[in-house]
C-alpha cells in the first residue's frame, strides 16, 4: 500500500502494489510489477508505507487490515521525516504490536491482524468530505478544507481565454471548475493530474462537458493538440521536504505543450524562485499580481526546445517586481 517506485520489493516475492500517484505507479508498472489503484482481494500479508499525510497513512493501514484474514501480517514502514513516530504511537494505542526495527532515520513495525477490527480502527478510513461551497475533497491531500488562497487568487485574476485550455496539476477541480463557470469562451478544458484519488473527486465537481480528465503525469503527458493556455498552482513538496524543482518542471512541461501563441498562467509563494526558468522556457512575460503571500506570473511565447535550466537574456517587463 503507497508502494514507492524508489523502494525494492524483491524480497516479497510475487507482490502486489497498490499506488495511485501516477508517476510512481507507471514506473512500478515499467519495472514489471503488478500495480493496482485499490487492493482486490484477500492477501496473506501487507505492507504500508507510510506518507507525508497521516491520515492517509491510517486510512491505508486500515484499509490493508481490511482485506487481511484473522492472523495476517500487517508491516507499517516509514522514515522518521514522514511522521513514522506518531504513526506507530497510534499503532501502538490500538493493537499489540509484536515488533519494531530501526535503522538509519526509519522504523519498520509488524503485527497480526486481529479477528475484531474496532471502531477507533475502521474510523482511521478516509471519507471525501464537502466544503461549505460544495466541493467535494479528499482527506489528506492537498487543500482538504478547501479552495487554497493562491487558487482563489488565480481565478480571480486570469483573464478571459479561449480555445483549448488545461489545468496543470487539477488537483480535486476547484480551478477548472471556476474558470469554466466564468468563461464561456473556453471550448475544451483538460484536467491533469497524477493523484488519481484528487482526479476522481474532480470528476464530481466539475460537471461542465467542455470539461476532460486525465490522470497522468504532467511531465510525460502528451494531449492530442497544443493549448492555447495553461493554468497551474504547482506543487512544491516532496514528502514535508520543498522542493521548487517540482514547479520548475511544471512550467518547462507547459511550455512544450503550448501553441505558438500560447499563454501559461501560475501562482507560486512569494519565495518560490521561478523567475529563472519562466525565462529560459517563455520568450515574454509579466506579473499580473503579488498579494498575500503570492506571485501569479503570466508567461506566452514559448521557446521550441528550450530547456529549465538554460541561460537566456532577461525578459524586459516594467511590471515585474524584483
Amino acid at each position: 500500500m503507497g508502494a514507492r517506485a524508489d523502494s525494492d520489493f524483491s524480497a516479497l516475492g510475487a507482490a502486489t502494489c497498490v499506488q495511485g500517484f501516477a508517476p510512481d505507479h507507471d514506473r512500478l508498472k515499467a519495472r514489471g510489477e503488478t500495480v493496482l489503484v485499490a487492493p482486490e482481494g484477500q492477501f496473506a500479508a501487507a505492507l504500508v508505507q507510510v506518507t507525508k499525510s497521516r491520515a492517509g497513512t491510517l486510512s491505508m493501514i486500515a484499509e490493508a487490515l481490511g482485506h487481511l484474514p484473522a492472523g495476517g501480517l500487517l508491516m507499517v514502514d516509514g522514515q522518521k521525516e514522514d511522521g513514522v513516530e506518531a504513526v506507530l504511537k497510534l499503532l501502538r494505542a490500538a493493537f499489540e504490536v509484536d515488533g519494531v526495527m530501526s535503522k538509519a532515520h526509519g522504523k519498520l513495525a509488524w503485527l497480526r491482524r486481529p479477528v475484531d477490527l474496532s471502531a477507533q480502527v475502521t474510523d482511521w478510513i478516509a471519507a471525501p468530505t464537502q466544503t461549505g461551497a460544495g466541493y467535494l475533497t479528499v482527506p489528506g491531500g492537498f487543500s482538504a478544507d478547501g479552495p487554497d488562497r493562491g487558487s482563489e487568487i488565480l481565478v480571480a485574476l486570469v483573464p478571459q481565454l479561449s480555445g483549448r485550455v488545461a489545468d496543470w496539476g487539477a488537483g480535486w477541480g476547484y480551478v477548472a471548475g471556476e474558470v469554466l463557470d466564468e468563461q464561456p469562451g473556453i471550448e475544451a478544458l483538460d484536467l491533469v493530474e497524477a493523484d488519481h484519488a484528487m482526479l476522481e473527486a474532480a470528476r464530481i465537481n466539475v460537471a461542465d462537458p467542455r470539461a476532460a480528465f486525465h490522470w497522468a503525469d504532467v511531465n510525460r503527458f502528451t494531449p492530442a493538440a497544443p493549448y492555447d493556455a495553461i493554468l497551474c498552482n504547482p506543487p512544491f513538496h516532496v514528502g514535508r521536504r520543498a522542493d521548487p524543482g517540482l514547479g520548475r518542471a511544471f512550467i518547462a512541461s507547459a511550455a512544450r505543450n503550448l501553441t505558438a501563441r500560447g499563454r501559461f498562467f501560475m501562482v507560486a509563494n512569494r519565495h518560490l524562485p521561478y523567475e529563472d526558468t519562466l525565462k529560459a522556457v517563455f520568450g515574454a512575460g509579466s506579473m499580473l499580481g503579488e498579494l498575500e503571500g503570492y506571485k501569479i506570473y503570466e508567461a506566452s511565447k514559448p521557446r521550441t526546445g528550450a530547456k529549465p535550466g538554460a541561460k537566456r537574456a532577461p525578459v524586459h517587463n516594467s511590471r515585474e517586481r524584483n
